[in-house]
């Protein structure tokens, strides 16, 4: 599944043709002793990071804190939205122009309600399915998280994506969005491309490259034949064509043995990433699995090849290196996902070290508060990335509502 969107302690501010808005809860910085249990309490790293960082940024809204909870009635339920709040319109409208070998999107999960949201496609009513729900979500503050498979894969699909999106007449509070991408369609269609999605007033791309070697990161993310984006310089020339255009782009590296996993490859990797324009680098650890999930290939391959975010970023603390070239920013406690963040000094990218947890997860997307929205290829607005569980809306339940939002 799609990986972590990379918090900010407030949601970014553009001129963008989508309407956004100030966010009605700002995330506070709470001193780290008073820390309520959250993931960081299960790093190893966590007594370390004490003596770096005072505060850390709640990303995770307190349930006594009414400001950071939104209530909305939608298809007759109320639901209760933590505040800041995702909308992903799920993209599936190709299978993805790379097979990761740790790709979340193979993992098989035994509690699963039915085909996996990668399988299905989008049919022609989808983007009339879309705008009936964004028209339903009206006034709530979201942000939208572009991802799923691979959005730039099918450029007209996105485009029209982002189009539906730019909602005319009631709909959400956007107070930002962020793409998550391969870069395969803007290797090859940037004149398309760059232009809609800085029109849309995008605050950020999060660039997946799981080396700063080309046959090394082909390894790991195995592009399907024909791929441009695959050669060495193709994506290093899309990410500074990119960066140049003016959309800030920041690269994730998700460590594992045989690439990013040693202190070494940390600040290869940085200095690389500079040289491209990046402005952040996010460097990420699979996700913990539970039980749940099946012993396939994905999942073997992730139990044997994962790399401790905790030791390498004790690591890095160690490393004379991270106090000469870096200063601390924030630590930020998400839903089910922390990270550590610093800035280099003068010129550089943010250097974030981040780890999560999926039963973590999981568990929030069972209980009754809502993190995030996700909308997929068969209509359902869903509180997770199963289109068959947790549903709070769909369209065979909404006929009138839809065929009056196609007359609209």
């Amino acid at each position: 599944m799609p990986s972590t969107a990379s918090p900010t302690l407030a949601p970014q501010r553009n001129q963008g043709a989508i309407p956004l808005r100030e966010s009605a809860a700002h995330i506070p910085l709470v001193p780290l002793e008073h820390l309520p249990p959250s993931l960081l309490r299960t790093s190893h790293a966590f007594e370390r990071l004490r003596t770096v960082f005072s505060h850390v940024a709640l990303r995770e809204p307190p349930n006594a804190d009414a400001a950071r909870w939104h209530h909305h009635r939608l298809a007759g339920r109320e639901l209760r939205l933590a505040q800041p709040l995702t909308f992903t319109p799920y993209a599936s409208a190709r299978a993805c122009s790379a097979r990761c070998l740790f790709c979340s999107e193979n993992l098989r999960d035994d509690a699963a309600a039915g085909p996996p949201a990668a399988t299905l496609r989008p049919d022609t009513a989808y983007f009339r399915h879309l705008r009936s729900v964004l028209s339903a979500l009206h006034g709530v503050p979201l942000s939208y998280s572009l991802s799923g498979l691979e959005s730039t894969d099918d450029p007209d699909w996105l485009i029209a994506l982002l189009q539906a999106l730019r909602l005319q007449g009631p709909g959400p509070q956007v107070q930002g969005a962020v793409l998550y991408t391969n870069g395969a369609g803007l290797a090859t269609d940037a004149d398309r491309l760059l232009p809609a999605l800085r029109d849309f007033g995008l605050s950020w791309i999060e660039w997946s490259r799981h080396h700063d070697d080309g046959p090394a990161n082909q390894h790991i993310m195995r592009f399907r034949e024909g791929q441009a984006v695959a050669a060495q310089d193709v994506f290093e020339a899309a990410v500074a064509q990119t960066a140049a255009s003016g959309l800030t782009v920041k690269l994730v590296c998700v460590v594992q043995r045989g690439g990013v996993e040693r202190v070494a490859d940390v600040w290869r990797y940085v200095d690389w990433a500079r040289s491209l324009g990046a402005s952040s680098v996010i460097f990420r650890e699979f996700s913990e699995l539970p039980a749940r999930y099946r012993a396939n290939a994905t999942r073997r391959h992730v139990d044997t090849a994962r790399v401790s975010m905790d030791e390498l970023l004790l690591a890095c603390l160690d490393d004379p290196d991270l106090r000469r070239r870096c200063e601390p920013v924030a630590l930020t406690g998400g839903y089910y996902f922390w990270n550590a963040r610093w800035k280099m000094r003068g010129m550089g990218p943010e250097v974030v070290f981040e780890r999560s947890d999926y039963g973590t997860l999981l568990a929030r997307e069972s209980a009754d508060v809502i993190y995030k929205l996700v909308f997929h290829a068969n209509g359902h607005l869903c509180s997770g990335w199963d289109p068959g569980r947790n549903v709070l809306w769909r369209p065979d339940e909404h006929r009138d509502q839809c065929r009056e939002s196609e007359v609209r």
